[in-house]
């Protein structure tokens, strides 16, 4: 029998059970009524593992806007077990909340912000003057720096370090581990989200929407220039930026020779370095320092190599890079993830690093890309989420009543408004919807060239190569085949990053017939989105089968609790017999086993440089026929299980985004005869 093999790089998306969103079915070689079952508008209520009892539904902080978030929701309100803050008028200190002693009564923001009104205001406000006295003066807005760097502020507004802190994923995951862990898990996570809310001491149950601009910017611009300190491994994420307002000195990774220059051309360049300096000009910081951390990427290990509290790596990154053979050969962190090629090791941009009275300002030189290559995308409203110098004339929460899909501000939806249609302040007349519009467009464009560059970062390190047959292709019978998948890149692991997060990436593999038919498939979606394996309800209820061929390099935790073998687990917490699952410091140091009695990590990431060979058996089933068959195979991204997702009290909303923007990787088509 001939085998001729063909290779095409086509977008073969019709080839797999569910396009591009994740709502996916039983494989159409198994289905009993041909039908597929929606993801979201199934007839039966849907699982979910609930970690309170169900409350009213509010809209009020939900990052994502729209109706579909619990009031007590981590973003605002009494969010922690119970409604009883840990720290609030029920504490064993009794004598009121010392929260309320040194903030100023009910509003743990009233000395940062402007106190938020109930109802929530209807119009933009004012600037408030308090909020720029507590924030401003001390940890400068990106806003600020944008004046000098806009390139850079550019770059920076979508990635991954900017969504840190209003991201909703990380909010829930936050906010259902201090729940589980009844508060003992402090700030862990957000000392590395947010890094000015950490130091600016905003109690965790204010919400987000409300908190100064700095501390919605997670990982902002001083939270990298404004560090003194050496950090290693141990800070866990804690570390310390060196308060003081624009004109503060900032750490560089060069002499700072440029901006010496300007500062002897001050009253030329009309340049005000020092505070209280009247009159046009430009805000400037006095002076800089060389901060050694900035240029061989030891500022990024406080973050990215994080011990959780048990005795867990959940940030390995790192450790996987300073073993690897990029460091070895001298390659730095930023030289992959700021260079000028996403993620390898091509060198730089060469350009102006600042612009004065809004011309480029200096001889060019080497410019590092601020937008930081990485996987990763929004789920967030896109109001919120990229930043957006733009959006401030509204806030958060005016954002959120913003109904971007319904098309609001857009020229058709403007023309055809009907008669007596209800709109929320402040977009109850055409021209702020229409203004609302043109910053929404602008946000999403962003977003969308953030996900293509999360496309481009993956596929410089990710290499599919196939199919190869093991056993020949004959009708009626069963075939063999097999994939190899690389990890082209000398950094790190792929995956890699926060394990506790545990990111999926999987092949996902279709045969379809003669006739056009998908006839058999690996890498399948549940109706839950879930992947079939020991984790998807619909596998577990015998509604589809198991997907003995799932290739996913997904981490999971492993845990055997008091007995047994192990077994895997979405979010495990140690407890002892009395069953108070506080999070306790681990008996063994980290660095000696890496994981507490009865709970492990299971990687299944590929190390630097080395493959592996997933196999996969077609059933003679699927081998009736004779003619042209083709085999379709893509990677599939997302940063979260859904399983996961719905255990920490994820939206539907959430859940959506999550899969409509899931990447499509590596894909191909490959055609054989079978006689």
């Amino acid at each position: 029998m001939a085998v001729v093999i063909a290779l095409t790089c086509l977008a073969a998306i019709s080839d797999f059970s569910n396009g591009s969103v994740a709502i996916a079915q039983n494989p159409h070689w198994q289905s009993s009524n041909g039908k597929r079952a929606d993801a979201y508008r199934s007839t039966g209520t849907p699982y979910r593992l609930a970690l309170r009892p169900d409350k009213d539904v509010s809209e009020q902080d939900d990052l994502l806007g729209g109706g579909d978030l619990s009031g007590d929701d981590l973003l605002g309100g009494n969010d922690l077990v119970g409604g009883d803050d840990l720290l609030g008028r029920n504490d064993l200190l009794s004598g009121g909340d010392l929260l309320d002693q040194g903030f100023g009564g009910d509003d743990p923001l009233s000395q940062f912000s402007a106190a938020v009104p109930e109802p929530i205001k209807q119009a933009p406000s004012a600037p408030d003057p308090h909020e720029k006295l507590w924030t401003e003066n001390c940890y400068p807005s990106a806003e600020s720096c944008r004046a000098c760097h806009p390139g850079h502020y550019d770059e920076w507004r979508s990635s991954g370090h900017a969504y840190a802190a209003v991201s909703p994923m990380f909010n829930r995951f936050e906010q259902a581990m201090t729940e589980l862990t009844q508060g003992t898990v402090g700030s862990f996570c957000v000392r590395c989200h947010s890094p000015v809310q950490t130091q600016l001491k905003i109690p965790r149950h204010a919400s987000i929407l409300d908190a100064p601009p700095v501390v919605r910017e997670g990982v902002t611009c001083i939270a990298c220039h404004r560090v003194r300190e050496h950090y290693w491994r141990g800070s866990n994420g804690d570390r310390r930026i060196e308060p003081g307002d624009i004109h503060a000195p900032v750490g560089g990774a060069t002499g700072g020779h440029g901006l010496a220059t300007a500062l002897s051309q001050s009253e030329k360049l009309k340049l005000k370095p020092a505070a209280g300096q009247t009159g046009p000009g430009q805000d400037i910081h006095g002076s800089s320092y060389f901060f050694e951390p900035l240029k061989n990427s030891d500022i990024c290990v406080s973050c990215h190599q994080v011990a959780v509290h048990p005795g867990i790596f959940l940030e390995v990154v790192h450790g996987q890079y300073r073993n690897g053979p990029a460091a070895a050969k001298g390659i730095s962190c930023a030289d992959c993830h700021m260079g000028a090629v996403p993620g390898k090791p091509a060198g730089y941009e060469c350009g102006t690093i600042a612009e004065l009275s809004g011309k480029p300002y200096g001889e060019p030189k080497k410019r590092s890309y601020h937008g930081f290559w990485g996987p990763g995308y929004s789920i967030a409203h896109p109001g919120i989420f990229p930043l957006n110098h733009k959006a401030k004339d509204y806030s958060p929460r005016e954002w959120l009543e913003f109904d971007y899909e319904a098309g609001w501000g857009t020229e058709e939806f403007e023309r055809n408004v009907p008669p007596g249609m209800h709109f929320p302040a402040p977009w109850d007349n055409t021209d702020d919807r229409r203004d609302g519009r043109k910053v929404i467009d602008e946000n999403l464009a962003k977003a969308h060239e953030k996900r293509s560059n999360a496309v481009m970062t993956m596929e410089a390190g990710l290499k599919v190569k196939g199919p190869h047959f093991i056993t020949k292709p004959r009708a009626g019978q069963g075939m063999t085949i097999s994939y190899r998948v690389e990890n082209s890149s000398e950094g790190h692991n792929l995956p890699t990053g926060s394990l506790g997060a545990q990111p999926q990436l999987w092949l996902n593999v279709a045969l379809i017939d003669p006739t056009g038919k998908r006839v058999w498939e690996s890498g399948y979606l549940d109706r839950n989105a879930d992947l079939a394996d020991m984790h998807s309800v619909e596998v577990a209820k015998h509604r589809i089968p198991r997907d003995k061929d799932l290739f996913n390099l997904q981490t999971k935790f492993l845990i055997n609790n008091v007995r047994g073998t192990d077994r895997e687990a979405a979010l495990p917490l140690n407890f002892s017999l009395d069953q108070l699952v506080f999070l306790r410091p681990g008996a063994v140091p980290v660095s000696v086993l890496n994981h507490p009695p009865l709970i492990r990590m299971e990687a299944h990431s590929i190390a630097p440089l080395d493959h592996r060979n997933p196999k996969f058996h077609i059933p003679a089933s699927a081998m009736q026929r004779r003619g042209t068959y083709r085999l379709s195979v893509r990677m599939r991204n997302r940063t979260e299980p859904m399983y996961f997702m719905r255990q920490i009290g994820c939206t539907p909303d959430m859940i959506r985004r999550m899969n409509e923007n899931m990447l499509d990787l590596c894909t191909s088509s490959h055609t054989f005869m079978v006689k």
